[in-house]
């Protein structure tokens, strides 16, 4: 009998999310999205590039606060091309880094169109199998090494390529429907096949040209669980990402808990916390400046509206008639209160009284003005930084780290 696996979540909302055109992150955003997803049993984020250099001073101080313990299990990971050369620099810039995902392309047309000739397939597995190795050399703990465009790559050499990878030292084969052209029932036959003829961990990486990111995620997932081993799915909040996007993280994880099917077939990590989704979902939406669809699930503003008269009498009877999960397990249901009066706030341009008083109304008091002013200056930087109003958490961290905070704002052209 197979022994049946897992399924483990890595977002990769501060790499590939925030690769969206025309969009902005800032890094303390991308701070407390770390933060956030550690809160929400999230088994690891893919926080940036560590070989890019306005990356660095961020990760570093994301690295830092592992090492303060304000983390408690989840892994920080970055993402670099799957050559020796970008392990290096990864490594010089960033080395206390323990967690990495190398990637190459690997189809035939992403072969000859991107690399024209420079590379051949047997330097593509090569190089993988080099850039894995040292990364085990250098000190990383867990390294997946993703195969781009996946999706129009052969099997045979999937297989090839991920027993390379095995070998070398790699904890997780990534496999990137790069181009979200993938169907459930095809991704299904596909992971399954090479679940079975590697048994080794595959993660899905799906977007959603074809508005089957999520569904298509789920799938694969269950071809590898099973076949026995760990599956991890990638997703973004809110579903952000490049072109339409990737599989949105929390419906993949209502898919994974509330379908007849999958919540039996699919075991879902046992530390996700549902209940987090409305806080996660509306912050990222505040910090990327792009509104929820009011049809999102779980989060969106009539997810749990009923008006048609037949739906209305149901839902007032019994909420199970109209509604497959509560609000309550989304994190939804309390009410929010809105100032209408008198607002004091504090920024780029606060002054010491006015920003003792917003702290006061957090819990948060100081020895003195001195003290007070040190922060104040941080936050001030930081809403220049965000550009925009800073949220009750963000000015929380900044009280708590003020010298990680000050890493965190500081680049160094």
């Amino acid at each position: 009998m197979i022994t049946k696996g897992k399924v483990y979540l890595i977002d990769v909302t501060n790499r590939d999310g925030v690769q969206t055109s025309r969009i902005l992150l800032p890094k303390l955003s991308k701070t407390l999205l770390n933060l956030y997803l550690d809160e929400m049993g999230v088994y690891q984020s893919e926080i940036g590039f560590p070989t890019l250099k306005h990356e660095v001073n961020y990760i570093n101080a994301n690295l830092e606060l592992v090492e303060l313990g304000a983390f408690k299990r989840i892994h920080l990971e970055g993402w670099a091309r799957a050559i020796p050369e970008d392990v290096e620099l990864a490594f010089k810039n960033c080395p206390k880094i323990k967690h990495l995902n190398l990637s190459v392309s690997t189809s035939e047309i992403m072969i000859q169109g991107k690399f024209q000739g420079r590379k051949t397939w047997d330097d593509i597995v090569k190089g993988m199998y080099n850039a894995v190795k040292l990364a085990k050399e250098l000190g990383a703990e867990t390294v997946g090494f993703n195969a781009e465009d996946a999706s129009r790559t052969e099997l045979s050499r999937l297989i090839e390529f991920i027993l390379a990878g095995k070998e070398a030292g790699g904890d997780r084969f990534r496999y990137c429907d790069t181009l979200g052209c993938e169907d459930p029932i095809t991704i299904y036959e596909r992971i399954h096949t090479l679940a079975l003829a590697t048994r080794f961990p595959i993660e899905m990486h799906c977007h959603n040209d074809l508005g089957m990111a999520e569904a298509v995620s789920v799938a694969g997932a269950q071809g590898t669980i099973e076949a026995g081993v760990d599956s991890y799915i990638n997703t973004t909040v809110n579903g952000y990402g490049e072109r339409a996007g990737n599989a949105d993280l929390v419906s993949t994880i209502l898919a994974l808990k509330f379908s007849h099917g999958l919540k039996e077939k699919c075991p879902l990590d046992e530390h996700v916390n549902l209940k987090m989704a409305w806080k996660i979902a509306k912050y990222a939406s505040y910090a990327f400046n792009i509104p929820i669809p009011i049809n999102q699930p779980g989060v969106g503003a009539n997810a749990f509206a009923h008006e048609s008269g037949i739906h209305a009498d149901g839902v007032l009877k019994d909420r199970a008639n109209y509604e497959l999960y509560s609000p309550e397990d989304v994190g939804r249901g309390e009410p929010e209160l809105l100032e209408t009066g008198r607002i004091i706030t504090t920024g780029e341009y606060g002054g010491i009284k006015g920003f003792r008083y917003v702290y006061s109304k957090l819990g948060i008091e100081f020895h003195d003005d001195n003290e007070a002013r040190n922060i104040l200056e941080l936050v001030q930087y930081a809403n220049l930084h965000t550009q925009k109003p800073l949220t009750d958490d963000e000015l929380k961290f900044i009280a708590t780290y003020p010298d990680i905070v000050r890493q965190i704002l500081t680049v160094t052209p």
